[in-house]
């Protein structure tokens, strides 16, 4: 039996409506991304990870965000070509979200509440923060902008 987190619905870049359930993965990574960030190049990590561990039950799914220094100013298709063009990014990308705030998006709501920051801080605090969710959603752990998607294998290794 899955938790309710796999139920919320979740629009793709592309207009289809999802939720993460629809994903059959043991492992989802959820980040919060953009553009024109110092963090950027971690598309390319995040990639990787897909790429190697796709197979095994693991899905990477990029959330745009345009709440941080404004580093996702385009749009849904402008976002989709950046991310293929510059890092071959072909793991699951959505629309844009809000993730902090009134407006945040009730998937990122939950995420936050399940997994705090520092202190017991609730907000997001950058770009590419990410939530390992596991145990069909029972597990989420939260990792912070500066955590490289490279570091996270031995986590998803341990639950593919």
């Amino acid at each position: 039996m899955h938790d309710a987190l796999l139920d919320v619905p979740c629009l793709t870049i592309d207009g289809q409506q999802k939720t993460l359930g629809d994903f059959d993965a043991k492992v989802l990574l959820v980040v919060n991304t953009a553009s024109k960030c110092g963090f950027t190049p971690q598309y390319k990590e995040l990639e990787a990870l897909w790429k190697r561990y796709h197979e095994r039950g693991l899905v990477v799914l990029g959330f745009p965000c345009d709440q941080f220094g404004h580093q996702e100013p385009g749009s849904e298709a402008q976002i989709a070509t950046f991310c293929e063009r510059n890092f071959g990014v072909s793991f699951p990308l959505f629309s844009k979200v809000k993730v902090n705030g009134g407006e945040a998006h009730p998937l990122f709501v939950q995420l936050k509440k399940r997994a705090p920051g520092l202190l017991g801080s609730k907000a997001i605090k950058w770009n590419f923060t990410k939530f390992l969710i596991t145990d069909e959603g029972r597990s989420v752990a939260r990792f912070s902008s500066r955590t490289s998607p490279d570091s996270l294998a031995s986590h998803i290794e341990a639950h593919l």
